[in-house]
């Protein structure tokens, strides 16, 4: 199997070599914020399926992995903040709650599309103004969904993480390698020694 991930999130990369699965990188050429709507799920799905389908076919006969991350309160997307004050009014919302990521993932398998979704709920400790003040000026998580970065110093933000930390960081692993196995690619394939006995 020849992956390569339509993407352009250092994370996404560093979880597939992490785990064991390798893969190359290609920037998607899919406008994500071309695609808007109400529904966080529809979202993400939509917008995995665009980014790999975009870098299908590239180069020939390479199966090609897309993820996007919504997060979503009370059924309203979340996205990445659109400035400082955006990002506060965010995290404020979040602040004393619960809210989900979901991750929709579409692999392009020998021109066939296969998608699967993800869902992690998390719980927001209560926060002061002064600390989403503070967070907001480090600038760690103003490019991420929701406004955080869970694997960084958004971690403080954090009270309680129900489901797949894969997919917080963002790329839910364990459905992934369900689906990669599925298809007939098996973990721990060596390459054979090409030195000679």
């Amino acid at each position: 199997m020849r992956l390569v991930l339509a993407s352009t999130s250092p994370w996404r990369a560093r979880i597939l070599a992490d785990v064991g699965i390798p893969c190359e990188v290609l920037a998607p050429t899919f406008d994500e914020a071309a695609v808007e709507g109400p529904d966080p799920v529809d979202l993400a799905v939509r917008r995995a399926r665009g980014k790999a389908l975009s870098v299908a076919g590239l180069p020939p006969g390479a199966w090609v992995l897309g993820a996007d991350q919504v997060a979503h309160l009370d059924g309203e997307p979340f996205g990445k903040p659109l400035d400082p004050e955006d990002h506060r009014r965010r995290l404020r919302a979040l602040s004393g709650r619960l809210h989900t990521l979901t991750t929709a993932v579409c692999l392009v398998a020998d021109g066939v599309p296969y998608e699967l979704l993800a869902h992690t709920h998390l719980r927001f400790r209560v926060l002061p103004d002064d600390e989403i003040d503070a967070y907001v000026a480090s600038g760690d998580g103003s490019g991420c969904a929701g406004g955080y970065r869970a694997e960084g110093p958004g971690a403080a933000l954090i009270e309680a993480v129900d489901g797949d930390w894969f997919n917080v960081v963002g790329l839910p692993v364990f459905p992934l390698v369900g689906l990669l196995r599925r298809l007939g690619w098996r973990p721990f394939q060596l390459a054979p020694d090409p030195s000679p006995a």
